[in-house]
């Protein structure tokens, strides 16, 4: 998997392979826009790897583009009602809003995301998402709510 291109002002890029001796990775990213909501960026990693994973993870990347406007945490229970027959996966979410300037983001499982800044001393990590625990498709956790934060111009996740 090698992916890039452009959302309004973003720049962005996702690179995958399989593990060595498999022939389908269980991680997928996510950008789409999110029309005037701004852009929504994604990691899917489906529990395991190979095909199984590959499934829980496409799934997921499938509920997510036919609703990229919803709110992140519905979007995560739509996730793991459909994925609730498969293995199930780690899934964080990341909404940029051009008009306010902020990064929402919501993570559940072990698929961390940092937003980092450069400073003229170098990079500092800004925020990190803040994951909760759990298997999307087996068990969420109550209550999931995003983070908001602000990003400016030159700002990484």
């Amino acid at each position: 998997m090698d992916d890039h291109g452009w959302l309004g002002p973003i720049e962005w890029a996702a690179v995958g392979r399989p593990r060595p001796g498999e022939v389908v990775s269980g991680d997928r990213s996510i950008a789409i826009s999110a029309g005037t909501a701004g852009a929504l960026f994604g990691v899917v990693d489906g529990l395991g790897h190979g095909l199984h994973a590959a499934t829980a993870a496409t799934s997921a990347v499938e509920v997510v583009d036919g609703a990229p406007t919803e709110p992140l945490a519905d979007l995560m229970q739509l996730c793991h009602r459909a994925l609730t027959d498969t293995r199930g996966a780690a899934i964080t979410l990341a909404r940029v809003n051009f008009d306010t300037d902020t990064l929402s983001w919501i993570g559940v499982g072990n698929v961390t995301a940092n937003l980092i800044a450069k400073r003229p001393g170098g990079v500092e990590v800004r925020s990190s998402v803040r994951l909760a625990g759990g298997i999307i498709g087996f068990r969420i956790p109550d209550g999931t709510a995003p983070q908001e934060v602000s990003i400016t111009h030159g700002d990484l996740v």
